[in-house]
């Protein structure tokens, strides 16, 4: 019988040891994965007197810092996904800030105040300015839409600590063929419409969340996460938030409506990098054509992967393109 119990204790003493030899394996498997887990975090900065919502994520040991800028609306928790990709994507090396737009989404108003194409780039500016003046890290920046443009104004302002700029689906100049365009300016360019508009669009995020959910599910993100759908209803149906998007939009159209700035692009094509859409109006193949007619040797990409131009409101678009953008930074910059 003794020998019965000790050939128990010697068989539960080597199953512990086998189990624990195992959680201490699968624990050194995880916590290398553990370190580059990292949630990205929104907080609200006041920069030159006007609060701008910021979505962020610090490097432990950074070897850049990544700005990113949205489009229109520049509401920077329709990129939660793809800013914590990005992050993944370059092995932890980079501290990342993506930068709202003022007064769109979030509840500070700015005392119904709209704000122009040229206002939001002078607060991304001023931004960089107070919150990273003392930074000696590479800034790289990452634009999205009309925030291509407005990467490039601040690239041709911070030339000094601006080492490379990605432009997503960029919109850098107007389609004059595009019918979405031009309903939009209509729209844009009466002030009267533009109140209509953000009336009913505010009327609608008025209503119980799940109705709403409902709804901007079925109108226009029947193939979007959860993550777009919570911050459209969270911050774009909003009376000032629709209003400092059609403003910002009419600002926009008259000011593309000139050329881009083709010696700069010229002058710094190797620290530049764009990625076009294959069926995108606000930057069509077309445009693609001219900026490599214009500017010969420029990084060029085409997305046929079928993502949009709207890529961060799919989980599947914002990881593609997150892959694609640390692959150009690390060819340029970690390279």
């Amino acid at each position: 019988m003794r020998a019965l119990w000790c050939m128990q204790d010697f068989c539960s003493n080597q199953c512990f040891s086998l189990l624990r030899t195992k959680i201490n394996c699968i624990k050194r498997f995880i916590q290398p994965m553990e370190r580059l887990e990292s949630e990205s975090f929104s907080r609200t900065c006041l920069i030159s007197r006007f609060s701008v919502d910021l979505l962020e994520i610090k490097s432990k040991q950074p070897s850049m810092h990544v700005i990113f800028i949205p489009g229109n609306p520049g509401i920077v928790s329709f990129y939660k996904e793809f800013v914590e990709a990005l992050y993944r994507n370059l092995d932890g090396q980079a501290s990342i800030t993506a930068i709202g737009h003022i007064s769109h989404g979030g509840k500070v108003s700015e005392k119904g105040r709209l704000f122009s194409l040229q206002e939001q780039t002078d607060h991304k500016v001023d931004f960089i300015e107070q919150e990273l003046h003392d930074c000696e890290l590479p800034i790289v920046l990452v634009g999205h839409s009309i925030g291509a443009f407005i990467c490039l104004d601040i690239f041709k302002r911070l030339q000094h600590q601006v080492k490379f700029f990605v432009g997503l689906y960029p919109f850098l100049t107007l389609n004059k063929d595009s019918l979405t365009q031009s309903a939009i300016g209509m729209v844009a360019r009466s002030s009267v419409i533009s109140g209509v508009f953000s009336s009913f669009i505010s009327l609608i995020g008025s209503l119980p969340n799940r109705v709403s959910k409902c709804i901007v599910k079925n109108l226009i993100g029947a193939s979007w996460s959860h993550t777009a759908i919570d911050a459209a209803c969270t911050h774009l149906l909003q009376y000032h938030t629709m209003r400092n998007v059609l403003f910002m939009a009419m600002t926009e159209f008259r000011e593309l409506s000139e050329e881009p700035d083709w010696e700069f692009m010229r002058d710094k094509k190797d620290e530049i990098a764009l990625l076009y859409g294959e069926d995108d109006h606000w930057g069509p193949i077309s445009h693609l054509e001219e900026v490599k007619r214009r500017v010969p040797g420029i990084n060029l990409s085409v997305e046929r992967e079928n993502h949009k131009h709207g890529f961060s409101c799919t989980e599947a678009g914002s990881i593609w393109v997150a892959l694609y953008v640390a692959d150009m930074i690390k060819n340029k910059i970690l390279s």
